[in-house]
């Protein structure tokens, strides 16, 4: 059987257990000589899924540090590479992603780490990690959004006076985007930043790498902007049918409000539901949502003048029937008054011829109040009108000939201006829309 006490001297190679000598883990290289300078570099292996919900994104990175450790300095010109279980053994900065909601190191077969020790004292220690990260998103602007998220590299417990960080190669020192296939993003940019942490306990080194995500808008045209739009074509059909088919009418415009409702709650089902942002998805299917239900509004607005003015001319048909039999009436009361007068007239001409009148009769009595023999009339005054009166005739008279100007002649009139006016003011709509959205 095999020991189990082995000596440490036993399993270290020579030249690893000479440098482990005397090695104390809990110190930093250069203890008493100033900071330590770690660079850094990173290979973006994935980007797995983009949150809007949660307003994060996962990635899988390796994460690979470079420090000098003068008490790792040997003879010889080829490195040393190490098994990964040997870093418990070094020193090794104590690097955290900021916002890093959850990770993991990836642990098959074998933890995912590499140790390689140059003959200059300089170590290599990379790893292999998948991090969920939080990015704050502006989504004022979705589908037609850019975002701009961060992963961001700072020491623990290290501060500047202790620990500085510098990326590698700069901005080339961030690799794997340019091949990198997202589905509902294209990488537009990245570049890499150098900055300082602040907190109360002090000033720490800090790393930070931008990377901008402009979202594809195909797959939304084809999802949602293209439905909606035809249903608000499909609302105008509704002109084009008569004002008496109203099963049809009401059928078309009932229908595409109900499917507007339902294409707008699925539009928001991948989106955060408590958020304050008005989402330019939102702004246009409420437009689509606003025309759709103008033109059931545009229905009932014409079917009612329809029947007003069907109403109006079964008054007038009344009131010409009516001036008829008046008429009627007049001619039959006029012939039987002729008739009545000339009888009267003859009775009276045979009453003359038997009775013959003297002189004396044809003598005139004349009033003594009035020696012409009539008394003159008082003249009429004319009636006193106000000034207030005279005002409240003339506005009166205007409000009635406004609404003598806005009267309907013809309902059918009503279909003949929403062919054009519908379709367009929804181009000019449209227009207005995406030119904010897309150069704004």
């Amino acid at each position: 059987m095999l020991n189990a006490e082995v000596k440490e001297g036993d399993i270290l190679p020579p030249t690893i257990h000479k440098l482990m000598k005397g090695y104390n883990k809990y110190l930093r290289p250069f203890f008493d000589n100033g900071p330590v300078t770690v660079g850094m570099s990173l290979d973006i292996a994935s980007i797995d899924t983009i949150s809007e919900i949660n307003m994060d994104y996962t990635a899988t990175i390796f994460l690979r540090q470079r420090w000098t450790d003068e008490r790792l300095v040997f003879e010889g010109n080829k490195s040393l590479s190490l098994d990964g279980r040997l870093v418990e053994l070094l020193w090794v900065p104590d690097t955290f992603i900021v916002d890093s909601k959850k990770s993991f190191l990836h642990d098959i077969t074998v933890e995912n780490r590499l140790i390689r020790i140059f003959p200059n004292g300089t170590v290599l220690y990379a790893l292999r990690i998948t991090t969920t990260v939080a990015c704050n998103m502006d989504l004022t602007k979705y589908p037609m959004d850019k975002q701009t998220c961060t992963l961001q590299l700072e020491s623990w417990g290290y501060n500047i006076n202790d620990v500085m960080f510098y990326w590698t190669r700069g901005n080339e020192s961030v690799s794997g985007l340019d091949t990198l296939q997202l589905a509902q993003y294209t990488v537009e940019d990245h570049y890499t930043s150098v900055s300082e942490a602040v907190y109360e306990t002090g000033n720490y080194p800090k790393l930070v790498f931008h990377f901008e995500l402009r979202r594809s808008i195909l797959y939304f045209i084809l999802e949602t902007y293209v439905p909606s739009s035809l249903l608000v074509v499909l609302s105008w059909v509704s002109f084009w049918i008569s004002l008496s088919s109203v099963p049809a009418r009401i059928c078309i415009g009932v229908t595409t409000v109900l499917t507007m409702t339902t294409l707008m709650m699925g539009a928001r089902t991948s989106l955060p539901n408590a958020n304050c942002f008005i989402k330019a998805i939102d702004v246009y299917l409420g437009i689509c949502f606003s025309f759709i239900f103008g033109a059931l509004i545009e229905y009932a607005v014409a079917h009612f003048c329809s029947l007003s003015h069907l109403d109006a001319h079964m008054l007038m048909y009344g009131h010409h029937m009516h001036d008829l039999d008046d008429e009627m009436n007049g001619i039959i009361t006029t012939i039987s008054n002729h008739n009545r007068a000339k009888r009267r007239k003859e009775a009276a001409a045979a009453t003359a011829a038997a009775v013959t009148p003297g002189p004396a009769s044809l003598e005139l009595t004349v009033s003594p109040s009035s020696p012409s023999g009539s008394e003159p009339k008082p003249e009429a005054s004319p009636p006193k009108r106000t000034h207030w009166c005279l005002t409240a005739l003339a506005t009166v008279r205007k409000v009635l000939s406004a609404l003598y100007c806005c009267r309907v002649e013809n309902p059918h009139h009503i279909d003949n201006y929403s062919r054009v006016t519908f379709p367009l003011s929804f181009v000019m709509v449209n227009l207005l829309y995406w030119t904010y959205y897309l150069y704004f």
